[in-house]
């Protein structure tokens, strides 16, 4: 595994897998009882330029439950709020810690963070990626799925961080991918073009379409996610009309698999992306799939960090 967890992408099949086993083995730890102070005396410094709830709650508890502490850094703590080079802060604290995640909106940053580093860097969400998310979004789909390999995915609504890395993550393990996406809200062209490579490469299906109807039929999982995102709040208005139509809801569902799951990275915006009934339906997914946060999340630190 490389040192850094930046992108899908960084991650093989294998690699995925890893994070995935490990994480049930620390998640059934957890409900038994046992500890697992696999981190005991490691340090994690916690950098969050975006407001947080599931990030930093899990990934806090999840250190301590590690053995390792957890150091929380807002942006206007630390330096870097008055305009101090991120190179020069990540050099001071790779001195200080044994790994940082960060949760901010430039992809750029934390690549560069990466750059300047000599311990991990974790994304823990810029406005290109959301590995972890993702990650606790194929745990989840295995426990109520046992498999992966086959299964098809249907993506409904922006083109986002979300969007990018479901696509890398589950095209790299064997999954069918449909997304569906308004006019000018599709993935970056990167990610399609990968998307189409991933695809061709493992043998399975990779559909992009502007209807929801047409990504969902036959559809094993469905997932959507709020059509505005941190920072995009002034385009909130213009939005709704553009994703007027790509709504997850109890007619479209008809068109899915009878025994289809839903999920949500959460905080879900009821009656816009999605509706009451259908999140209240699968609200066992949903918040198992926002449980696992903590233990994928974990796994990834032990595999980072120890």
């Amino acid at each position: 595994m490389n040192k850094d967890l930046l992108r899908m992408d960084d991650l093989s099949k294998d690699e995925i897998l890893d994070i995935l086993n490990l994480a049930d083995q620390l998640k059934y730890e957890q409900k038994h009882g046992i500890e697992h102070h696999l981190l005991k005396g490691k340090s994690l410094g916690m950098i969050f330029e975006k407001a947080s709830t599931r990030t930093r709650v899990s990934f806090e508890v999840g250190m301590y439950q590690l053995g390792g502490h957890p150091l929380f850094l807002s942006s206007k703590d630390l330096q870097i709020g008055r305009g101090e080079p991120i190179q020069d802060t990540a050099r001071v604290l790779s001195r200080y810690l044994d790994g940082i995640m960060i949760r901010t909106f430039s992809q750029n940053e934390i690549e560069t963070l990466a750059e300047c580093s000599s311990i991990p860097i974790i994304n823990g969400l810029t406005d290109d990626e959301h590995p972890c998310q993702v990650l606790a979004d194929l745990m989840t789909i295995r426990e109520k799925k046992l498999i992966l390999e086959g299964l098809k995915i249907a993506y409904i609504g922006d083109g986002n961080n979300m969007c990018n890395s479901l696509i890398v993550g589950c095209l790299t393990l064997g999954m069918n991918v449909a997304i569906a996406n308004p006019i000018g809200y599709k993935p970056p062209k990167y990610y399609i073009e990968k998307g189409i490579s991933l695809a061709e490469e493992n043998g399975v299906s990779f559909e992009m379409t502007e209807d929801p109807s047409e990504a969902i039929k036959k559809a094993d999982v469905i997932i959507t996610d709020v059509w505005a995102s941190m920072g995009q709040e002034t385009e909130a208005k213009k939005r709704q009309i553009a994703f007027k139509g790509y709504q997850v809801n109890s007619e479209i569902m008809k068109l899915a698999n009878n025994d289809a799951i839903v999920l949500h990275c959460l905080p879900a915006h009821r009656e816009e992306e999605i509706t009451e009934e259908v999140l209240e339906a699968h609200a066992d997914e949903i918040f198992e799939e926002a449980e696992n946060r903590l233990h994928a999340q974990k796994a990834v630190l032990v595999k980072l960090l120890s």
